[in-house]
């Protein structure tokens, strides 16, 4: 009996009902088009995972900043995210350094960490500063969607889109063309 309901769990876990996906992001959005647009996916994603965002509060400061205080600004942005995390969750970090993957390798990372059992995964898009050195150290990776730089707002919306695609890819569901 515990070898079927392990079974069953693995599978539960492996697409989707019992992953939890939460996003933080530093600041709130306010563009009405982008809020729109998230919720349209989160909508979709119900049906596959737990979704949560989290916005933290941006820190506010000046337009121009010494290197110190732009520290000092994600510091304090970065305590907030921290104190979001849970201790057994899975961290991706959004970060122009961050490894870049195809939509079909991200869907096959969701599909691995499902797989072996993370159930709770955090991505984290930092404010327009980027995200401390705290918060890059307790990611477990980092991920990267391009060379470019994107509002932090944007990348909400864009983040949403490729884990409703990454779901799809994996069930074989039609979408991802």
């Amino acid at each position: 009996m515990y070898m079927w309901i392990n079974i069953v769990d693995n599978l539960f876990v492996k697409w989707g009902w019992f992953v939890n996906i939460t996003v933080i992001s530093v600041g709130k959005l306010k563009e009405k088009y982008l809020k729109q647009g998230i919720e349209e996916y989160v909508k979709r994603l119900s049906g596959y995972a737990k979704i949560e965002l989290i916005e933290v509060p941006d820190e506010k400061a000046p337009e121009h900043l010494s290197g110190q205080e732009m520290e000092q600004v994600k510091e304090r942005e970065g305590e907030r995210i921290l104190a979001k995390i849970a201790d057994d969750a899975h961290v991706i970090a959004l970060a122009i350094e961050g490894k870049m993957k195809s939509s079909e390798e991200f869907a096959e990372s969701l599909d691995k960490l499902a797989t072996y059992g993370k159930s709770k995964i955090v991505f984290i898009i930092g404010g327009s500063l980027g995200l401390s050195q705290k918060v890059m150290q307790r990611a477990n990776e980092s991920l990267s969607f391009s060379k470019m730089t994107f509002p932090h707002q944007l990348m909400r919306l864009i983040l949403f889109e490729q884990i409703y695609r990454a779901f799809r890819i994996n069930r074989g569901e039609p979408y991802h063309k």
